[in-house]
């Protein structure tokens, strides 16, 4: 049975797979998301990880479609305390910002549409240098307060901004960041290494990397001479044009065979080895897309291996 992991300081233990909800009511229509959360639960997976912006970015949509997804899923299967849910706030076009009433009223949309009366995770997605941290923290403590939201974290923060938020924290007894969602992968090292990594970890907060697999880069499926019919297509295939790219590539592709696994496998496993990370999110639009991602859970790379990556990608 695999193991869960600790996430930070909180109470709560994860699987060491985040199921990203980006793609519910996108790329996966709901039966499409049903089966990929089925099929992910089934497996041992307890993390599912979403945003009130998702998916505002599509004509017509209005943003909250992933959330209500998940939240029917959960209503289906009654599994509510079951499954630790994250999500996000300050992007949906309703509720753009992080003032006080905004994540209020953000924080009991999201409520809404996912059908429960409370979030075990709760981010301030981008954050707002021109709100002071002490309205910002000290609104996600009266959420934790009023039983709203179990544990609060950070994403897409500065180390000045986070270690301000940490402080706080400590010096008046609020509720404190327990978990950082980064920008991390093999082909993206310094969005997070550096000085934002040493605040998180002198601060015991657990990193939950976003784009771990570099919107699908890092699945190996982008070649030269290829083409991949995929929404992030064009992202991910700007990798292919560096050397970093083609280096890490080359050595995913030596790791993967010595070890019969999937390229996926790999990349998420030199992630998961990295310090303070807990679990790296990933998201599948099929069941046939999950396997690769679950068998993070089992696959523990050499000191070397880990090395050749990490020089691959510097």
């Amino acid at each position: 049975m695999t193991s869960l992991r600790k996430l930070g300081r909180s109470d709560l233990d994860i699987f060491p797979l985040v199921l990203g909800g980006n793609v519910f009511g996108w790329t996966a229509d709901e039966a499409a998301s049903f089966a990929v959360l089925d099929a992910y639960t089934a497996a041992g997976g307890n993390f599912v990880d979403t945003a009130d912006s998702y998916t505002a970015w599509i004509e017509g949509h209005k943003g909250g479609e992933s959330e209500t997804v998940i939240g029917r899923w959960l209503a289906a299967r009654g599994n509510r305390a079951d499954v630790v849910i994250a999500t996000k706030v300050s992007q949906h076009p309703d509720y753009q910002g992080l003032s006080a009433a905004n994540i209020k009223a953000a924080a009991d949309a999201s409520l809404r549409r996912l059908g429960t009366d409370y979030i075990d995770l709760y981010y301030p997605h981008f954050d707002k240098e021109d709100v002071p941290v002490e309205e910002i923290v000290g609104t996600l403590d009266e959420l934790v307060r009023a039983g709203k939201v179990r544990h609060i974290a950070a994403s897409n923060i500065s180390p000045a901004r986070l270690q301000a938020s940490l402080d706080l924290s400590d010096r008046e007894g609020l509720a404190r960041y327990v978990a950082i969602q980064p920008h991390y992968n093999l082909v993206s090292r310094d969005t997070y290494e550096g000085e934002l990594r040493d605040v998180a970890e002198r601060g015991g907060l657990s990193a939950l990397p976003y784009f771990a697999l570099a919107a699908g880069f890092l699945t190996g499926k982008y070649r030269p001479g290829t083409t991949v019919e995929s929404a992030r297509a064009g992202r991910a295939a700007q990798y292919l044009e560096s050397e970093r790219g083609q280096n890490v590539l080359t050595t995913l592709d030596e790791i993967a065979q010595a070890h019969e696994a999937p390229v996926a496998t790999v990349a998420l496993a030199w992630l998961t080895a990295q310090p303070t990370v807990a679990a790296p999110i990933a998201s599948a639009r099929t069941v046939e897309q999950l396997p690769a991602l679950l068998a993070v859970a089992e696959l523990e790379l050499t000191e070397g291996e880990l090395g050749l990556l990490t020089e691959a990608s510097a």
